[in-house]
């Protein structure tokens, strides 16, 4: 999932900053994740540095601290090198900047006209969220799907396990804060995937970074989310050889 980041040390600009945001991730209705939005850089930082998801992130230049908008990005970089990084600023002097800088910055916003900087705000979530589901982008390993009217991009590293649906042809991923159920079948989407998944069992595919015991007398494995799939004799010899 793609999450959104704000960092601007004005109340009320990043009140409405945020505001704005949430609108056009429910008039889009894309699988987007508004994930923080602060005056403080370090606690930007602190949150991204235990995330492994890419990230579009809204700075400010000027933000009151011993590091500026741009060092921000610079930082931000060490964490997430394929993130997609605007700058919303007063300063345009400063644009040539990013360039210096070297954080290959997706935009950089002049806070002049409020409309002006809604539609610039809307283009570049539009363009981000396209970039990072686009088949040929090469930002995570990533599976899309669409279940209802709506398409989800769910990176591997976030989904636990597929099951066969109850409802016929049609399957259900659950993953991290989510679960979801669309038409599939598991030897259709097995192709799909790398090779940390493995089809245990006829009715499972599970993320075997996501094992957190396997019972060799019940033939089940409980993964890290604390769900339990089975797995059948040839499913156990995938994931323990020996046995």
């Amino acid at each position: 999932m793609l999450n959104i980041y704000i960092c601007e040390d004005n109340d009320n600009e990043r009140d409405y900053l945020s505001q704005l945001i949430k609108n056009i991730i429910l008039i889009e209705d894309y699988d987007l994740n508004f994930a923080c939005a602060t005056a403080d850089p370090y606690e930007l930082l602190n949150i991204i540095s235990t995330d492994n998801n890419t990230g579009l992130y809204f700075l400010d230049i000027d933000l009151g601290k011993d590091i500026d908008g741009l060092l921000l990005a610079q930082k931000i970089r060490q964490y997430d090198q394929r993130g997609f990084i605007v700058f919303v600023t007063t300063h345009s002097e400063m644009s040539r900047l990013t360039f210096q800088y070297k954080v290959e910055a997706m935009d950089y916003i002049i806070k002049d006209e409020p409309k002006k900087i809604n539609d610039h705000i809307h283009q570049c979530i539009i363009v981000a969220y396209q970039r990072y589901c686009s088949p040929s982008n090469n930002y995570q390993n990533i599976y899309r799907l669409t279940s209802g009217e709506k398409e989800f991009c769910i990176n591997f590293d976030e989904i636990y396990y597929f099951e066969t649906s109850e409802n016929i042809h049609k399957v259900i991923l659950h993953a991290q804060n989510q679960i979801l159920e669309f038409q599939a079948k598991l030897k259709e989407i097995e192709p799909e995937l790398d090779k940390r998944f493995c089809r245990c069992h006829r009715s499972f595919i599970i993320n075997t970074d996501k094992i957190s015991d396997i019972n060799l007398k019940e033939r089940t494995i409980t993964l890290t989310n604390d769900d339990i799939v089975l797995a059948s004799k040839t499913g156990i010899k995938k994931l323990l050889p020996s046995c």
